[in-house]
């Protein structure tokens, strides 16, 4: 009898498990792990910042895809002073377009930076030919040089090889900019994960799911190669400044990055497109924004718009606590930021200061 009960309760159990499993089944279907958008039940304080306690000069930007009118716009409502515009492209000419689309739309609140074009680099003088189309590029207006990450990735001489960050064929370009006294904005390489397998252990799998030819693992440099390659060349040019773009090209490893800082006095970093990153370090980035507050800047490498801005500055200037970071650029991991609560004196530098003294070392063409 004792037995014939225990099968009862076997059995029982065994039809309340599978019926539990429909159950849940019928519930979540065959959902898939990228289509997985858990709202959060976290109940925490909210502090919405329209505008930011001081004008903002985003040196890091692209306006020409779109509605430069708009743009200024949006810049207004957001209290955006400012903006660097990269998309001065060397190659047909297109700088040329793009300044005076520019200075149209405003001549004071936005600055254009001239990008080369490696398709001639195997000719005999290129570098000083493109040096010197540089200069011209400045005397018409342009204020800065944008190396896009193409460079160590994708641009290949007539032979077919990638063409390094540190070729010194480009050396006369670099010595250029120290001549004028004009920044280099350079982005070298992609986050992490972008150079490592696309597989369950990529924290990034969602965003190289849905972009796949995002990712860069098995290219012809690896990500610490390219960045030696950076680095190599900040080394030897030292008249010439750097901002090395997304916090140093890398912003997940900040002590890295302040090693470069430490070492080489010609660089600076912008924080755009990587608060995702650093708002899951809030400490870590906090007191690295405290130390080296005179050699941040704000960017964005988002299309001027208000709400975008808007949570630079919760991130900047509140400790509002895990909240969503995708409206400032775009989905880029499964998780949420911090506020990393900036004094006043460090945010000024941040928002205008730093590129202020960055865009005030131009000296311009000599005749």
């Amino acid at each position: 009898m004792k037995i014939f009960n225990m099968d009862k309760h076997i059995a029982l159990a065994v039809f309340t498990f599978f019926s539990f499993s429909t159950l849940l089944y019928s519930q979540i279907g065959d959902l898939k792990l990228l289509d997985w958008e858990p709202k959060s039940q976290m109940v925490v304080k909210e502090t919405k910042i329209l505008t930011p306690k001081y004008p903002v000069i985003d040196i890091h930007n692209h306006l020409g895809r779109g509605d430069a009118d708009k743009y200024l716009e949006e810049m207004g409502k957001a209290r955006v002073w400012k903006v660097v515009s990269l998309d001065g492209y060397s190659k047909d000419n297109v700088y040329k377009e793009h300044l005076k689309a520019m200075q149209k739309v405003s001549k004071d609140r936005i600055l254009v930076f001239f990008s080369p074009d490696y398709d001639g680099i195997d000719e005999k003088g290129y570098g000083v030919k493109e040096a010197k189309k540089l200069e011209e590029a400045v005397r018409l207006g342009v204020r800065g040089l944008k190396i896009f990450k193409s460079l160590g990735l994708i641009a290949k001489d007539k032979y077919g090889k990638i063409i390094p960050v540190d070729d010194p064929r480009l050396d006369p370009i670099w010595a250029k900019c120290g001549e004028l006294g004009i920044p280099v904005v350079i982005h070298v390489s992609d986050p992490v994960a972008f150079h490592t397998p696309t597989d369950k252990y990529n924290e990034r799998y969602d965003e190289l799911g849905a972009h796949p030819n995002w990712s860069w693992y098995g290219s012809t440099y690896s990500k610490e190669e390219l960045l030696s390659q950076l680095y190599r060349v900040i080394a030897k040019h030292t008249n010439t400044t750097f901002i090395s773009t997304h916090m140093g090209n890398l912003a997940g490893d900040l002590g890295r990055v302040a090693g470069w800082l430490e070492q080489y006095p010609n660089m600076y970093v912008d924080i755009d497109a990587r608060i995702s990153e650093l708002g899951r370090q809030p400490y870590t980035a906090r007191k690295f924004m405290i130390k080296y507050q005179d050699r941040v800047l704000f960017g964005t490498d988002t299309a001027p718009d208000a709400e975008s801005y808007q949570v630079y500055y919760r991130f900047l200037e509140t400790d509002d606590e895990y909240f969503d970071s995708r409206k400032s650029h775009h989905f880029q991991g499964r998780w949420m930021i911090y506020g990393i609560n900036l004094p006043d004196e460090v945010l000024e530098k941040i928002y205008n200061k730093n590129a202020l003294k960055i865009l005030g070392m131009f000296k311009g063409v000599s005749d």
